[in-house]
């Protein structure tokens, strides 16, 4: 049975119960690579997918457009996926900022 108080370990190693691609930790600490690699998944897969749901169609009623319109469906499905899984998002540093930005605060601008 398990202990209410102690928080639950994910399939791919990660804490909490947040869905999330596979292979992708949810706090976002498992590199890039992973979840590029999904993102490109949920994209081809996605083309695949609505592509050959397109070409049936095709065949069926005797048409040529439906595959294009099943291609595009599919990517744009893809990216909306990968994006509500949180792998589309920029990384987010810990609350430092490395660049000032704004005006320099010694007074001295070089602008003319």
């Amino acid at each position: 049975m398990r202990d209410p108080r102690k928080p639950t370990e994910g399939t791919n190693g990660s804490r909490g119960s947040k869905a999330s691609a596979p292979d992708v930790s949810g706090d976002g600490t498992s590199g890039g690579y992973n979840a590029g690699m999904a993102v490109f998944s949920y994209i081809v897969g996605g083309i695949i997918v609505w592509s050959l749901i397109g070409w049936g169609l095709d065949y069926l009623w005797g048409t040529r457009w439906i595959v294009l319109a099943g291609a595009l469906l599919g990517a744009v499905g893809g990216f909306y996926l990968s994006h509500m899984h949180g792998l589309t998002s920029s990384r987010k540093n810990a609350g430092e900022r490395h660049a000032a930005s704004g005006p320099s605060q010694d007074g001295d601008t070089n602008a003319k």
